[in-house]
């Protein structure tokens, strides 16, 4: 058997008659990789780019679902929002109003909370970390019904409606200004009575409540008080003829009769609560007892409810 070392030497063997059969190449060769690119090539960027498309559909198909998860995330958002029932609070931007708005967004309610300035609430809170949404607005104003009205069907139903706004002017009837008892008739009595007529529809259709947050003088004389307690009587005889009048329909009115209550009412008057704690009320007070209406079973009416203090005390402003 012929050997060869080299492939020179194999080329020479071959080429000469009959020395091509029988041979045994013991050189090894080694290959390098070749740079140049040939056509095998094409195929493996080419399906390098494949890839790469793949990846990028992938990621856009990605990117499609998380759109589609978010909008479909925002729009249950928004269904629970406006399946969440609607309170309005007038008066919400200090005193009882404002105890009432916590308590009820506390329990559950998306509360819109009515005032004049909430620049300085109670805690000192600002309107930005409110719990619940304030309205800076003049209720007397012309067209603040239909505002209000007009901004709430967009948001949802309402189910409750809490008239807490008012305004005391005392003294000697004569001495009391005619611009003060048409303020105390129209933010005590007018505008809760025009307020109440906006909804009442709604309110009837959703079986809702009506607050009425009157006073204990609706039920006695007051003596340096004549027309504040002729306003909140008239309060009083128009939530008994309204609960009344809608009953069947479902609709709850329901009127809270408190005494005397830390709040900035009588900063017009020339007394205020006296010193003993058991002397007064707090807000807080008000807003529990909404709290326990509201806890009632269904069918069940608390239609007037009387707070007082265990001891009767004034204190004079020095």
């Amino acid at each position: 058997m012929a050997s060869v070392e080299s492939f020179p030497d194999f080329l020479e063997l071959v080429q000469k008659p009959n020395n091509y059969s029988g041979f045994v190449l013991e050189h090894k060769l080694e290959l390098e990789p070749s740079t140049d690119y040939g056509p095998m090539d094409f195929p493996v960027q080419k399906t390098k780019g494949l890839g790469q498309q793949k990846m990028r559909k992938t990621e856009i198909k990605n990117e499609m679902k998380a759109e589609i998860k978010n909008e479909i995330k925002e729009e249950r958002n928004a269904e629970i929002k406006k399946e969440t029932p609607l309170a309005l609070v007038t008066g919400a931007s200090g005193g009882i109003g404002y105890a009432i708005a916590l308590q009820l967004s506390a329990m559950g309610y998306r509360v819109y909370g009515v005032g004049r300035d909430f620049g300085k609430v109670p805690g000192g809170s600002s309107s930005a970390t409110l719990p619940f949404n304030p309205i800076e607005l003049d209720l007397r104003k012309k067209g603040a019904a239909e505002s209000i009205s007009g901004l709430l069907r967009q948001e949802g139903r309402l189910r409750i409606l809490v008239h807490a706004a008012g305004v005391a002017y005392y003294g000697f009837h004569e001495t009391v200004h005619p611009e003060r008892l048409q303020e105390m008739v129209e933010v005590n009595l007018t505008v809760p009575m025009v307020l109440t007529r906006h909804f009442l529809r709604e309110l009837k259709e959703e079986k809702g409540h009506i607050f009425f947050i009157d006073s204990i003088t609706a039920l006695h004389e007051n003596v340096y008080g004549a027309a504040y307690g002729a306003t909140k009587a008239g309060l009083l005889s128009f939530a008994r003829s309204l609960f009344q009048e809608q009953r069947k329909t479902g609709l709850k009115v329901h009127s809270i009769l408190p005494d005397m209550t830390d709040t900035a009412l009588y900063r017009n008057a020339d007394f205020t609560v006296g010193e003993r704690a058991d002397s007064f009320l707090l807000p807080s007070d008000v807003s529990r007892a909404v709290e326990m209406i509201l806890e009632q079973r269904e069918g069940v009416v608390l239609e007037e409810v009387h707070l007082r203090p265990q001891v009767f005390q004034l204190k004079k402003r020095s």
